[in-house]
């Protein structure tokens, strides 16, 4: 099986200027091996997040959360759509979570002073499960308190058609950093194709998150991360989809938050009119009805450029499948 290693996993753009370090065939497994957020320098509770004593931090944006890429797919064209499919996700033993000064919404607030005063690096010890590995472990958060690793990939995308933009602060309908939980083992992800052979990265795993990412960083951690890239020649996407086993999700960042979330419903209910034969009356009606329908807050952060991160939910019961 084709891998891009950890060592050549430290892209920090998705720029489509970049030699492919792969070339794959559609429905062609291969691995990527993800360095984590700060590119190894989180190691113990003593790696404290302080600007100047982190690789990259002299530059800005910084040279921060490296993916891996670009992987180029044999037959993709401008106007494709590439279906990613995550097969597997196989996180290191240990993942790391820091808060400080100016980090998140609480790192200039008198009132939090542990949030403001000071830097604080948190290491979660990840245990084993029974199959042996950490696809099935824990993640032990302190002494009381655990819960199963839950892994998902929070940088992922294909090269912008024009721009360059950063892997810590580039989102778009190509993709970036948008940290969503449902970019997960056993979904599928849906981008629209800008460049011949797509040029497809991925990096930055989590071990765990939830909702918001609220202090600017998660469970950050390494990973070997297998994928499979498929086609769908010449189709309109207006954004990011994800197909989960029971469930499609369309996905939006914007700021405010409440643009984010009516667009990626809006987009939704395009889905249901386009591909499932809903009228416009009984798609809006239905993400205003349906008990089942979720709005997810995946991302909201305030780091550089980031927008929010949306997703809108309905269940495939509800679509005559």
């Amino acid at each position: 099986m084709q891998r891009i290693t950890r060592e050549q996993a430290r892209k920090y753009a998705f720029d489509w200027r970049d030699e492919p370090l792969l070339h794959v065939t559609p429905g062609e497994s291969f691995e990527i091996e993800t360095d984590d957020a700060g590119t190894g320098y989180f190691r113990s509770a003593e790696d404290k997040a302080i600007p100047a004593l982190r690789p990259g931090f002299d530059r800005y944006p910084p040279t921060a959360n490296p993916i891996g890429g670009p992987v180029y797919l044999e037959g993709a064209q401008r106007g494709d759509v590439v279906v990613i499919t995550i097969e597997d996700i196989l996180v290191d033993d240990y993942s790391w979570c820091a808060a400080g000064p100016r980090r998140g919404p609480l790192g200039d607030s008198a009132k939090w002073s542990q949030l403001s005063g000071e830097y604080t690096t948190k290491i979660f010890p990840h245990t084993p499960g029974p199959s042996g590995t950490t696809r099935d472990g824990t993640l032990q958060f302190n002494d009381r308190i655990s819960w199963p690793i839950t892994p998902f990939v929070g940088t992922i995308g294909v090269a912008p058609d024009r721009e360059v933009t950063t892997s810590i602060d580039g989102q778009g309908l190509w993709g970036g950093n948008l940290d969503i939980r449902d970019v997960a083992p056993g979904n599928r992800i849906f981008l629209p194709v800008f460049h011949p052979g797509a040029l497809f990265y991925l990096g930055d795993v989590h071990a765990s998150q939830g909702d918001t990412e609220f202090v600017g960083t998660a469970a950050e951690t390494k990973a070997t991360v297998r994928v499979r890239l498929e086609l769908l020649p010449q189709k309109r996407l207006p954004w990011m989809r994800i197909e989960k086993p029971d469930a499609i999700i369309s996905i939006y960042a914007e700021r405010p938050l409440e643009a984010a979330v009516e667009t990626a419903t809006v987009n939704l209910m395009d889905w249901l009119v386009t591909e499932y034969g809903f009228s416009q009356v009984d798609a809006y009606c239905l993400v205003s009805t349906c008990p089942d329908f979720r709005i997810h807050v995946y991302q909201m952060c305030k780091i550089g450029k980031l927008s929010y991160v949306a997703g809108a939910e309905l269940p495939k019961k509800y679509l005559g499948m």
